[in-house]
């Protein structure tokens, strides 16, 4: 009887199977900033914001869209337009599928007409999600388009922008995208219309260098990374260190490069106001202005 007391306990082995509780995915998601675990559906009323730190989760294209324009107002265009291989690398078929499936967009740029707070624009969404948003020439194409509708129909072009940079995988081709959009946004400047673009994190690269640093109003979101190559590559490169905070948007905004860094939960209104102030007789035309 008492050697019973002093007995230690038989363990139960407890298979995964059985212990692991139904829990659907994506209920919770950790911030990539200060690890805090959040509601799921908490984090999407927020706007995808942090509610310890602050800290921005990066937003997909359509959920973007769908908090930026007037509800239902959204009609998607060039959806059509699909990468080719022209290079023929052997995965690279297979990785637009995945982004496809992964974003439920064709490419990294989503675009389309759309209203913002009652005012008619033609819109363009880059997706981080799709290869990094890079750029290749389904992305070019579709910016020009975008551009070329804007002129056509006479009303104000606004871009998200998020991108890594030019798609590898499209070799030159990725590059020539840089001319063929500055190029289409000289029209737009010459058909005196309102360009607006707003930087979101990250980006850099080949889409930094042409359409996303060409609007007449640049907006960043706070704490973005706005540059044409890493901090990171440049120190290692160059052998220097870079000054604190080196291409957030703070400090581009601090150095002329932007013109404003709006919080997310305040873009909207921040983009009715600016389209309020550029429109004319109430007929959707935009003022160009230096």
């Amino acid at each position: 009887m008492f050697k019973d007391l002093f007995r230690k306990p038989k363990y139960v082995t407890v298979h995964a199977d059985t212990a692991k509780k139904d829990m659907p995915d994506g209920l919770w998601q950790k911030c990539p900033n200060c690890n805090e675990i959040l509601y799921a559906k908490e984090l999407e009323k927020g706007l995808k914001t942090c509610r310890k730190c602050g800290a921005y989760f990066r937003v997909g294209a359509r959920e973007r869209v769908r908090i930026t324009v007037d509800e239902g107002s959204f009609v998607e265009t060039d959806a059509g337009l699909l990468s080719t291989n022209p290079l023929g690398f052997e995965d690279y078929p297979d990785k637009v599928a995945r982004a496809q499936e992964a974003t439920r967009i064709n490419e990294a740029i989503l675009t389309g007409e759309a209203a913002i707070g009652g005012h008619p624009v033609i819109i363009g969404v880059m997706d981080p999600n799709f290869i990094m948003g890079s750029m290749g020439s389904v992305v070019g194409e579709k910016v020009a388009r975008a551009v070329e509708r804007a002129i056509d129909k006479r009303i104000p072009l606004v871009l998200f922008t998020a991108s890594g940079g030019a798609r590898m995988q499209e070799g030159v081709i990725s590059l020539m995208q840089m001319a063929k959009t500055c190029g289409a946004l000289a029209r737009l400047h010459e058909a005196g219309l309102l360009y607006i673009t707003v930087l979101t994190d990250p980006t850099t690269g080949g889409v930094m260098a042409s359409f996303a640093s060409m609007g007449d109003i640049i907006i960043a979101e706070p704490g973005s990374l706005i540059g044409f190559t890493g901090p990171r590559v440049i120190e290692q490169t160059m052998k220097i260190r870079l000054p604190e905070g080196f291409q957030t948007a703070e400090f581009m905004l601090d150095h002329g490069f932007v013109d404003m860094v709006v919080p997310r939960a305040d873009l909207r209104n921040t983009l009715i106001k600016l389209l309020d102030l550029h429109t004319t007789g109430g007929n959707g035309n935009a003022q160009h202005y230096a």
